[in-house]
């Protein structure tokens, strides 16, 4: 099974897990956490095997209501590729899909999405982001989040659903670096956070 194969099923089987009705917010995310930690200690899992019987659950900051809002995705015609940094120092060829808009704490932002320009599926937007909780609550190389495609243009920007790459778990997952446009000049403190020190 590839990296990728898994990674596509972790984000279905998390999808399924939260997907019950009558949850409230806090409910649905405290349950997309916990799919995940089963998912981390599941054969699939980017931990090392002899770890993963011990692996502990993720951390993460609080649940805040106020990390999740709407972003209008400006679409960008002309197909743009960027080859985007990855942790090992190799490159890898990144489509540019659009650009999200939102404000967050008061200031307009923006971060770009993206699509292996390998892929022809376009279902999925990957928002890699780097923001000033990086290096010290989070990894240094920045954070991700994933995004269902919408026909409408709008999207549920929810960073208390922000995750670490792979290679945060096992140095051998290759994973994209965020790229200049997508680093924010503010603390995200939501979504995953690297253990209290």
């Amino acid at each position: 099974m590839t990296r990728r194969i898994a990674a596509l099923m972790l984000a279905a089987a998390l999808v399924a897990a939260c997907s019950g009705r009558g949850l409230t917010y806090d409910q649905e995310i405290a349950g997309w956490r916990a799919e995940k930690d089963r998912y981390m200690r599941s054969p699939e899992s980017p931990v090392p095997a002899e770890r993963r019987e011990s692996f502990a659950p993720l951390h993460y900051f609080h649940i805040s209501p106020a990390y999740r809002i709407p972003a209008g995705l400006e679409v960008i015609k002309a197909e743009e590729i960027i080859e985007m940094s990855l942790s090992s120092g190799a490159r890898r060829r990144m489509r540019r899909v659009g650009v999200l808009g939102f404000t967050l704490q008061g200031q307009q932002m923006k971060l770009t999405a993206f699509v292996d320009a390998t892929e022809n599926d376009m279902s999925r937007l990957f928002v890699p982001f780097g923001d000033l909780t990086n290096g010290t609550e989070t990894y240094q190389g920045g954070r991700y989040l994933d995004l269902d495609r919408t026909a409408t243009g709008i999207y549920d920007l929810d960073f208390n659903r922000a995750y670490h790459p792979f290679c945060v778990f096992n140095h051998e997952y290759v994973c994209p670096v965020p790229p200049r446009e997508n680093r924010l000049k503010v603390p995200i403190r939501a979504g995953e956070r690297l253990p209290a020190s």
